[in-house]
């Protein structure tokens, strides 16, 4: 049974010390390999034994959140959820370290956030490891010269298809309608997943983020997608 203890979390003490930028260099959504000068400020590698012991509980992550933002969704993903290990990955140093202000703060034992570039692959992941991965709302880059910085990809595809285990879950959302075509073309092109489209919210079944509410309030049509391996 899911309990929802998300509104228990007093956030007034936890008040961002800063603006967090919307942005970040444009160098970042490249893998560190293909860099010939690295970037002030770029995210480091992350290796195996970097995470290891990264959870209060002291196990391993079975649930990503790519692009995980201010994090809320995190954060009510494993309140709701205390047998799943969510780890998710952002970025932006501001909201990562927010993030784990409230874990620790509230020492809530199954979440953690890590500041890492996703390009730049999943190697300190085991293979087979992941039951779901979260893909939510990404920045559409709408400008051309832009696109290079949209993070789904075939090879984005095949780096996560690795490290999730066999009927593990891929579960995308966004609002814009051109985002969500080329989603659906690139899972064609990749051809590994057995692709559902949800139509009515409740067959979600996930807490709702900042821009899923907006989007509800305000009428904006969602695109949900489950990719099942």
């Amino acid at each position: 049974m899911q309990v929802n203890y998300y509104k228990t979390i007093d956030f007034k003490k936890y008040p961002f010390a800063k603006k967090i930028r919307h942005h970040v260099t444009a160098t970042f959504y490249i893998p560190l390999s293909e860099l010939s000068i690295v970037p002030r400020g770029y995210p480091p590698l992350i290796k195996k034994e970097d995470i290891d012991n990264l959870f209060l509980n002291g196990k391993s992550a079975n649930i990503l959140d790519i692009g995980c933002g201010k994090g809320k969704f995190l954060l009510n993903y494993a309140l709701e959820n205390e047998n799943d290990n969510i780890l998710g990955i952002e970025l932006r140093t501001e909201p990562v370290e927010w993030i784990n202000s409230v874990i620790d703060g509230e020492k809530i034992p199954n979440a953690r956030a890590i500041w890492y570039s996703v390009v730049n692959g999943l190697d300190f992941l085991d293979d087979n490891s992941i039951d779901k991965i979260f893909y939510l709302f990404p920045d559409p880059w709408p400008k051309l010269r832009h696109h290079k910085r949209r993070v789904f990809t075939v090879r984005f595809l095949e780096m996560i298809y690795k490290k999730m285990r066999k009927n593990a879950m891929l579960y995308l959302a966004t609002d814009v309608d051109y985002v969500n075509k080329e989603q659906l073309k690139i899972l064609n092109q990749f051809g590994k997943f057995s692709v559902k489209e949800v139509i009515n919210r409740d067959e979600w079944n996930l807490p709702i983020t900042n821009k899923e509410r907006f989007c509800l309030e305000k009428n904006i049509y969602v695109y949900r997608h489950i990719c099942t391996k």
